[in-house]
């Protein structure tokens, strides 16, 4: 019974950091179905330009995750959160001075620019701050637990996010879900003032090149797994139109489905197992739910394949994660995890375009069979780690034999 508590107790103290992530991504989920259009028929703009607002985010994020992680270091993880909120909420008190300036579509576009921009920092300060504070609030030990909440929290938010940002443009146009963005990032700065901060750990910080030397093979395996994902995320709506099958929308939600259950259930076994073990059988997982879906013969088939993909898919960025925060001393984990995110941002920019080259001189069922691929490549990297480990761990542990004692000699 008390470990029960125990268990409950400490997943609500991570639940009232990772609330901050939650609040971030319930940011970027608002207008995620909404600015394009906006930006398309409002503001008189092509889809080009719509798709070049809307991608500046994820390249504000990608070039500012390793300085979120360095900050979290040097200012400590409460102070970093805290700029990423108001980062969000700057995004959305320009995207209501585009509102304001939507008869100069000029004016209006270069402010939902900076919009954008603003909220791809605030991603990438929020998400790795809220990160190390949970794990420095309830000890390295649990550091999977609290990278796994986090990954709900954004699944969540944005599930939210998206028709309720729909339903706001519905009723206010795009000023409502701005309205929303600003008051609930307000309400996330009161907040963060009521929990206590951590100490930054004392120590040299070591240069950035140092830690991605340490990570990358983790970041990398994190970058081929994250392929399968972004295929799907991608591709699997012309999939379906490709073979005239109904359900891709429900397609996706099995995915989700897939990948906030085992979170939640199977979360603890990184703890039990260790991050490399649990990572090798994720990617086995994701690698089948692909080639199902390369093979599927109908549209129930491909759900359950994305329903395994999602499912494996689902740990690979918190137990590759532990062991890459692992590699590096305390004070210099906010750089590693920032890094480590990174290798995740950039795989999720790069999916989209090379598979739709790729998809240009082969049909389309062709890309879920690379990313099968790609994912296998992934398992071999993190497999050839896992045997460099256990080698090292045999000749740390192996019983060192010295010479003869003295009196087993005079024995013989």
């Amino acid at each position: 019974m008390s470990t029960s508590v125990s268990t409950t107790q400490l997943n609500l103290r991570i639940i009232s950091i990772v609330v901050f992530t939650c609040i971030c991504y319930l940011s970027i989920g608002l207008p995620l179905a909404v600015l394009p259009g906006y930006i398309h028929y409002q503001l008189g703009y092509s889809t080009f330009v719509a798709g070049i607002v809307i991608s500046l985010q994820y390249i504000s994020t990608l070039v500012s995750r390793p300085h979120a992680g360095r900050y979290t270091d040097i200012w400590g993880p409460k102070k970093v959160v805290s700029l990423g909120i108001v980062c969000c909420l700057l995004s959305g008190a320009f995207t209501l001075l585009a509102v304001v300036l939507q008869a100069t579509p000029m004016l209006a576009i270069a402010a939902l620019l900076a919009g954008r921009v603003f909220l791809g920092v605030g991603e990438s300060f929020t998400a790795t701050g809220a990160t190390l504070w949970g794990i420095k609030t309830v000890g390295a030990i649990h550091t999977s637990r609290v990278i796994s909440w986090n990954g709900v929290a954004t699944y969540v938010a944005m599930a939210v996010g998206a028709p309720l940002g729909v339903t706001l443009n519905h009723y206010f146009g795009i000023s409502g879900f701005a309205t929303v963005v600003v008051l609930v990032a307000a309400i996330g700065l009161l907040f963060a003032r009521t929990r206590q901060d951590v100490k930054v750990t004392a120590g040299a910080r070591a240069p950035f090149h140092a830690v991605v030397r340490k990570i990358w093979p983790y970041g990398l395996g994190l970058a081929f797994g994250t392929v399968g994902f972004g295929v799907i995320a991608t591709f699997i709506t012309l999939y379906f139109a490709a073979h005239s099958w109904q359900g891709a929308a429900f397609t996706l939600s099995l995915f989700s489905v897939g990948f906030i259950c085992v979170r939640l259930v199977l979360g603890n076994t990184i703890t039990r197992f260790g991050g490399v073990p649990v990572s090798l059988a994720c990617f086995i997982i994701e690698s089948l739910g692909l080639l199902l879906i390369w093979l599927a013969p109908s549209a129930w088939m491909a759900g359950v394949g994305a329903f395994l993909t999602g499912s494996g898919f689902s740990l690979v960025f918190p137990a590759l994660g532990v062991e890459a925060v692992k590699q590096v001393e305390e004070q210099n984990q906010g750089t590693a995890l920032g890094t480590y995110s990174a290798f995740l941002d950039l795989a999720l920019g790069l999916t989209g375009p090379l598979a739709g080259w790729v998809a240009g001189f082969y049909d389309l069922a062709t890309l879920y069979l690379l990313a099968a691929i790609v994912v296998a490549l992934a398992f071999l990297l993190i497999f050839r780690v896992h045997r460099q480990q256990r080698l090292v761990a045999r000749e740390e542990c192996g019983p060192a034999r010295g010479p003869p004692r003295s009196d087993d000699a005079g024995k013989k």
